[in-house]
Parts: structure tokens; C-alpha cells; sequence
């Protein structure tokens, strides 16, 4: 029987000029999984393609998006229902950013634009405790660098998730749903380049806000350790990855 593959979950397309010059998010989350032995198959639910059904996947990640989740657009709130249908299914599901976001609405949480505003540039992420024992983060170290760019946030987690990472300006930065389902806000897919240009294309609006444009540039580096995370999650879908490498969940 053939593998099956990660299904990756594209919301919505970059801006032009983001697009023209360095794709869009199918390709950078496949870029990120160069190496590994994983099938990918990417869908775009606003452009009107259908989701799988979920037994027909292995696991799938929600990307980012210019989208805003409170907005509820139609192809957005499928989504919500395939996840809910997925989870249910206990497919291994993982957020990025607006899947993030759309996981937490989906599984009973609130979205809305963060009272203290934007996160933008490469920001540290700390985990908590519990994070020692999940089977993504369980060999990170207890802080972290990741790249950040949203105006919307996790609220209130939904009822029962686990929180196990937070930056400064956001307490709900990872969120564990149950044994197959966590999310990040963070981008594990995103390389410098690709940050520096969502910094770069609106610089004039971001150093009108306070933030010191020219320095955040200057400072990127790599994000090897955020980038394990989305790496760990489709390993655990590679035929060459033994099924005793992944851990079992606690949130104990």
C-alpha cells in the first residue's frame, strides 16, 4: 500500500511581489522538509480546493496567512471543520502562525488582535516545564529563536490545551491540544531571507510603529531549533522513521 502523504495546508496566497520573489507557503514549508524521506501534497482551500478526506493523509499542517481568522471567510471556517474532523479521525496535526490560530478557533478557543499589538522579527521563545516531555520539543533547549510576524493572537487557549512555549509579548506561542494536535505561532518554515523581505516590503509602517527596522534585519540569523519542530513533526510520517522514535504524550 502506497504511503501515505503530509498534507500541507497552504492558507491563501503571499502578497505578489513576497510571491514573485521567493513563492509561497507550500514552498517554503517543502524547502524547510528538504532531506527527509516525506511525500508532501500541498492544498489551497482558498482557491477553492478541496481538503482530503482525512483518512487519506498521514498528517497535515495549516501554514500562515495574510488572512485573518476572526474574518470567519468561508474557505477559512472549512478548514476549521476538517480539522475538527481530522482531530477526531486522530490525524497528527500541526499550526503555523494562522493555523495556529485556526486550530485554537477551531477547538473551542478566542482569536483576536493582540491588545499590545504586532510581533515582528526574531524573537525567543521559552518553554515551559512540560515541554520536557512532549515528543516535539522534548530535545530543544529551554529557549529557543524563532521568526514571528502576526497582529492576531491566541486569546484563551480552548478548554484542556496545554500551553508549552511563550515569548515576551505572547504567553500562547505553543499550544497541546492531545496527543496528535499541537501548534506554534511561531514560523518554523521562515529562513532569513524570507524575513528580512516581510520586514523589508513594509518597513515604513513598522518603524512608524516603533520598531527598529534596520537593527531586526541586521540581527537575523537562522532558526535551526524552531525549524526542528516542523522537521520532527513530518518525520514522524517518513516510512524510514521508526514508529519507537516518538515518544508517548504527557502533560503531566
Amino acid at each position: 500500500m502506497p504511503h501515505k502523504p503530509l498534507l500541507i495546508i497552504q492558507m491563501g496566497r503571499p502578497p505578489e511581489d513576497l510571491r514573485q520573489a521567493l513563492g509561497e507557503q507550500g514552498d517554503w514549508m517543502r524547502s524547510a522538509l528538504d532531506g527527509l524521506d516525506v511525500q508532501t501534497v500541498v492544498v489551497n482551500p482558498e482557491a477553492n480546493e478541496a481538503l482530503p478526506d482525512p483518512a487519506n493523509v498521514a498528517a497535515a499542517v495549516v501554514t500562515g496567512s495574510w488572512a485573518m481568522v476572526t474574518d470567519e471567510e468561508p474557505w477559512s471556517e472549512r478548514t476549521a471543520e476538517w480539522l475538527r474532523a481530522a482531530s477526531a479521525a486522530g490525524v497528527p496535526l500541526l499550526g503555523v502562525c494562522y493555523g495556529h490560530q485556526l486550530m485554537a478557533h477551531a477547538f473551542g478557543g478566542v482569536v483576536g488582535y493582540h491588545p499590545q499589538g504586532r510581533e515582528i522579527g526574531q524573537h525567543a521563545v521559552t518553554l515551559s516545564d512540560n515541554a520536557r516531555s512532549d515528543p516535539l520539543l522534548a530535545t530543544l533547549p529551554a529557549t529557543l529563536s524563532a521568526n514571528l510576524t502576526h497582529e492576531q493572537t491566541v486569546l484563551t487557549p480552548p478548554p484542556g490545551a496545554a500551553v508549552l512555549g511563550w515569548s515576551a509579548h505572547d504567553p500562547h506561542q505553543i499550544l497541546r491540544y492531545g496527543p496528535n494536535a499541537i501548534s506554534v505561532q511561531f514560523h518554523p518554515e521562515f529562513f532569513p531571507e524570507l524575513m528580512s523581505a516581510c520586514l523589508a516590503r513594509r518597513a515604513d509602517k513598522f518603524k512608524a510603529e516603533g520598531f527598529d527596522v534596520d537593527a531586526m534585519i541586521q540581527a537575523l540569523a537562522a532558526t535551526q531549533h524552531a525549524r526542528d519542530v516542523l522537521r520532527g513533526f513530518a518525520a514522524q510520517v517518513s516510512p524510514d522513521t521508526p514508529h519507537s522514535r516518538t515518544p508517548k504524550y504527557s502533560a503531566h
